[in-house]
């Protein structure tokens, strides 16, 4: 293949993930709504991903204060490895790491699922019957993914912090009352802030992403593994990549 060829598509590719995206933002305000879709779709993402979610933040917590504590003890900070701990999980891990774990089986899920309906023809035959796919497929999607991994998020910094608690007071004999002071004492606004707006970006990005992949399906059964796995791919290098421009841009505000 040409390297014209190659950008072309490449080009072309980006155009239409960008006007799919622009028809699920608009489509929230149009009727039908599809609430039924929504709430099953919540329960898929949000309820079927918690287990994943707590486990990966609790321990991500308690490995951060065991390294971070042996560390700090050389320069006898020791004591502030609960603001370690909370302001790298809240900024940092929590929305990352639970952007990546929803990513891989969530992006992967609705490639696969949106895929083998598009190699199917179901896709077809729903607007033959004059339903809009991405009003019925994508848009409910869209709404779940970011409303649901808003709130995983808020539960994988909670157990992140948790789970460096019981390691600082039980491994690493810390003062409790101590750790979680410093864990709270210092986070500011700016903090919560970032920590918080990072997954509403995550979200549309795991479902935008998922959910093209899913319709641009093509090749059979093959092309739906294909897709499966692209979805995952960029859905993960996008999230990491659009996780630094938001703490560039948050560090230039807030100046943290």
């Amino acid at each position: 293949m040409q390297i014209g060829e190659f950008l072309r598509q490449k080009v072309l590719a980006v155009q239409e993930y960008s006007l799919m995206s622009w028809a699920a933002i608009t489509n929230i305000f149009r009727r039908p709504f599809y609430r039924e879709d929504v709430y099953t779709q919540s329960d898929l993402i949000g309820v079927g991903s918690l287990p994943i979610v707590m486990l990966t933040g609790f321990f991500t917590g308690g490995v951060l204060a065991l390294q971070s504590a042996t560390t700090l003890a050389q320069f006898g900070a020791k004591a502030v490895t609960g603001e370690l701990v909370s302001l790298s999980m809240i900024k940092e891990l929590g929305p990352v790491l639970t952007g990546l774990m929803v990513s891989g089986r969530n992006a992967s899920g609705m490639a696969s699922e949106l895929g083998s309906m598009q190699v199917t023809e179901q896709i077809d035959a729903m607007r033959a019957l004059g339903t809009d796919p991405l009003k019925k497929l994508v848009t409910p999607r869209l709404i779940s993914t970011v409303m649901m991994l808003f709130f995983l998020t808020i539960v994988s910094d909670a157990l992140g912090t948790l789970g460096g608690g019981l390691v600082s007071i039980t491994w690493l004999r810390l003062d409790a009352s101590q750790y979680f002071h410093m864990a709270y004492q210092f986070l500011m606004y700016p903090d919560i802030l970032e920590g918080l707006l990072k997954p509403l970006v995550f979200g549309f990005i795991i479902a935008t992403v998922g959910c093209f992949f899913g319709m641009s399906t093509h090749g059979g059964t093959q092309g739906v593994g294909r897709s499966t796995t692209q979805a995952v791919v960029v859905s993960s290098v996008l999230i990491i990549a659009t996780d630094f421009f938001i703490s560039y841009l948050m560090i230039g505000i807030f100046g943290r």
